[in-house]
């Protein structure tokens, strides 16, 4: 079986304590393809560029079943200054 949106939050979540995490499967359900958009904290100071390195270094395990992954890694400060409605706290595991 390919990775889910499962494996790739909880590999987020555990390596960039985000305050914001949505994981998109944008392939349509086969695993494929995956809209990632991550809020942190570790963010602060860092380029776009080695944000996203980061974010593709915790997705390195995974990335043998990914074909495509989309990210938008933003510190707190540029999350708010974003103009939408107030971003969702990362909820505890549901298990």
């Amino acid at each position: 079986m390919g990775v889910s949106k499962e494996d790739i939050e909880a590999a987020v979540a555990a390596a960039l304590s985000p305050t914001h995490l949505v994981v998109t499967d944008t392939s349509g359900g086969c695993g494929a393809s995956y809209g990632i958009e991550v809020v942190s904290g570790k963010f602060e100071g860092k380029r776009l560029l080695e944000r996203h390195r980061m974010v593709n270094t915790v997705l390195a395990p995974l990335m043998a079943e990914i074909h495509t992954v989309s990210i938008k890694a933003l510190t707190p400060a540029q999350a708010e200054a974003q103009p939408q409605p107030s971003l969702p706290p990362v909820t505890a595991d549901k298990a």
